[in-house]
């Protein structure tokens, strides 16, 4: 892989002949687990402006509608997470000479509270190109890591490294986003009430909410919601991102260069130009005259009787829902570094292969402009492991035919540096396939992210997605996700319960991959139910090998008998714990919140307790003291009556307070209602629902995905 250096640029032609679509990725990693940053993607004219507003990519506006730019979102690394932008180079517009990409903090965050920030580029294949490993980032709150532009019809890539103070506004300015002289400043507002006045006098405020002064937002350290900035009426104002404590300033949309001062009717923003459609919240009543009857399903599943009924069964139903609904294709396909453009999808297709001719399970066809990009698709259902021999074979079949990808489609969930097949790749061959793996959890969830809080562009493509996940989750599909533990679970626990386990025993490692992988579908099922981004968090040191970590992971399991594992759910406080004891058989979730850092202890106290007051009572609650292993504790129902029982006697500095629930675990290493994998992923959602959500301060939510579109000025 090229190591850049700052300034310096590279032809991306000399580095792959596979560079018409390419994948750009972000990277930093957080001591604490809490650092993060949004990517945004900048086209720029001959002037070095944006065209319009259409050319500003962000969280709220992920995808260019030619299918040039897209946002993928953020995903776990071995030390942090990623954000990835893939772009479709032959599809960006002729007059954009250059593409910046750029990431921004908010709530006051900086750049250098952050490790390891990195940027990488991939071509189609997946191959890694080039690297840009910054350490300097300083003070700011956004920077720019790099960018394409065109050079005599070539593209090439500048490591940039680039701060700014002012944040994404400031960075925006210098691209030709005009922001009005009296725009509110994040930091010169104190009064709340003024805010909210404010805000309701611009029009442009959320409905107020009335101040809480024992609301959780104090004791997770929040700040006021700030109004949004004036801007001109020729601008459009984009919403920028809600932190879990406060609502930074809206960062105006980009003008075109050489626009008068006059007021002109602003452009219709990406995300409001086209309707969008998500499945109703209410349930229909039925119709049915009772329970026994069952509504007629596009795709059945009842006549499944085989593995082999249900491989061909589900592949068919994905593929065909993949070329019917663009949204969806695009989202599953855009990883893979296939472009924008006509989709079809066929099955059991016979191709040449020596003696006797292969069938996949399915072939991918995208066509742009004349050319073909092809993935052939290897599928597996129920705990059906992936083969290695009938991989290798799609391998060398693409290779020899020219296509780009082989897909590997289960059950199982890939992990970082440890790939679920091994194949060999000739070096001879000047043409590069990539070999991809793609999780049912995954499918389930895009498709869940789509109907039920992004939206698609009709109600038929609503409806076929209902369809689609109806049947991935039924019982008798077999697309269900991770769901054993693995051989090497029922040996473990009986070493660990007869301490006969010894560090460096292989089946230890096992469990530590497999509690991985069941962390990441967990991450994935509660993500897709909320809308939001679910992530694990890496806390290993800076350049960890993954297996190296692993390997840690797995002496600690060996010594203490615990498996430990931290989500990051996006607007919520704190970072959500779980721990499963192996030697007692208790899960354990916490979450930790920091003490306001005005008023009185007892205070706190008492609006902790209020605050929770429909939680359950069984929940543990324990101070947290400075300087100290832990300070008074108890359950909710007894610190009820005596919320002063958390303050220590000894006046000791509270610096905090730990919520805790504890349940009893399953036993056996599969997904049955007494499995370990089902008590994992129910603990999860009941801390979330009982505990986090009557935490989450009512202004510090974030609006429903389908209402966070960017405002446009009158």
């Amino acid at each position: 892989m090229y190591e850049m250096v700052k300034g310096a640029n590279v032809g991306l032609a000399g580095l792959s002949d596979q560079v018409d679509s390419v994948s750009v990725t972000l990277g930093w990693a957080s001591s604490t687990g809490e650092g993060d940053a949004d990517v945004s993607v900048m086209l720029l004219g001959e002037h070095g402006k944006v065209r319009d507003d259409g050319d500003f990519y962000f969280y709220n506006n992920p995808v260019a509608a030619d299918g040039s730019v897209q946002l993928l979102g953020k995903k776990p690394a071995e030390e942090g997470s990623e954000d990835q932008i893939v772009f479709d180079l032959t599809a960006i517009p002729a007059d954009v000479e250059r593409i910046v990409v750029a990431a921004s903090r908010y709530e006051g965050a900086r750049f250098g509270e952050l490790d390891d920030l990195r940027v990488t580029l991939a071509d189609g294949s997946g191959e890694g190109l080039l690297r840009f490993a910054i350490d300097d980032a300083g003070s700011v709150s956004a920077f720019i890591f790099g960018e394409l532009y065109r050079r005599a019809g070539e593209w090439k890539f500048r490591a940039v490294g680039q701060g700014y103070d002012n944040g994404l506004a400031g960075l925006a300015t210098d691209f030709g986003v005009d922001i009005e002289d009296d725009a509110a400043d994040v930091d010169d507002v104190e009064d709340e009430t003024d805010i909210a006045a404010a805000a309701a006098a611009d029009g442009q405020g959320e409905e107020a909410a009335p101040a809480d002064a024992g609301g959780v937002g104090e004791l997770a350290g929040a700040a006021p919601s700030v109004a949004a900035p004036a801007i001109t009426a020729s601008s459009a104002a984009v919403v920028e991102r809600e932190s879990p404590a406060a609502t930074l300033p809206a960062v105006p949309a980009p003008r075109q260069p050489g626009e008068d001062e006059e007021p002109k009717k602003p452009s219709a923003r990406p995300r409001t130009a086209k309707k969008k459609v998500t499945l109703p919240k209410a349930v229909r009543k039925t119709l049915a005259e009772n329970e026994s009857w069952r509504e007629a399903r596009l795709f059945p599943v009842s006549a499944l009787k085989s593995d082999r009924d249900r491989e061909t069964r589900a592949t068919s139903v994905l593929l065909s829902v993949m070329a019917q609904v663009p949204e969806f294709g695009r989202r599953l396909t855009a990883a893979f570094g296939a472009p924008a453009g006509r989709t079809e999808t066929f099955t059991e297709v016979s191709l040449p292969h020596g003696e006797t001719p292969r069938r996949p399970d399915g072939v991918i066809r995208v066509e742009r402009a004349g050319k073909l990009w092809t993935a052939l698709l290897e599928t597996k259902t129920n705990g059906n492991a992936l083969r290695t021999d009938q991989v290798q074979a799609y391998m060398d079949i693409a290779a020899r035919r020219g296509y780009e990808a082989v897909i590997t489609l289960s059950n199982d969930v890939a992990l970082e540096g440890s790939p679920l097949v091994d194949v060999k790749i000739d070096g001879r061959r000047k043409h590069k396939v990539a070999l991809r793996h793609l999780s049912w959890a995954e499918v389930t969830h895009q498709a869940q992210m789509l109907i039920r809080h992004e939206g698609v562009g009709n109600s038929a493509h609503a409806w076929l997605l209902q369809e689609l996940l109806h049947y991935l989750q039924h019982e008798n599909s077999g697309c269900h996700g991770f769901q054993n533990m693995g051989a090497a679970w029922v040996p473990v626990r009986k070493g660990i319960d007869d301490e006969t386990l010894c560090q460096g025993d292989g089946r230890a490692l096992e469990v530590v991959e497999s509690w991985e992988r069941l962390i990441r579908q967990v991450c994935l099922g509660l993500g897709g139910e909320l809308g939001q981004k679910v992530l694990p968090v890496r806390r290993a040191r800076r350049g960890t090998d993954p297996g190296v970590r692993r390997a840690e992971m797995a002496d600690h399991l060996c010594l203490e008998g615990k498996l430990l594992a931290e989500l990051r759910i996006e607007g919520t406080p704190g970072v959500l714990g779980l721990s499963a004891d192996l030697r007692t058989g208790k899960l354990r979730t916490s979450v930790e919140i920091p003490a306001p850092e005005q008023g009185y202890p007892l205070s706190w106290a008492k609006r902790l307790i209020k605050r929770l007051a429909e939680a359950p009572a069984d929940l543990h609650v324990e101070t947290l003291v400075e300087g100290e292993a832990g300070g008074p504790r108890g359950t909710l129902e007894r610190l009820r009556p005596e919320p002063a029982d958390l303050l220590p006697v000894n006046g000791a500095q509270i610096t905090g307070f730990r919520l805790s629930l504890f349940k009893g675990m399953g036993s056996t290493r599969g997904n049955a209602e007494s499995g370990f994998i089902r008590s994992v992923d129910d603990a999860v959602h009941r801390f979330y629902s009982s505990v986090v959500v009557p935490l989450d301060h009512p202004t510090s939510r974030r609006a429903p995905a389908a209402e966070r579109t960017p405002a446009v000025s009158a």
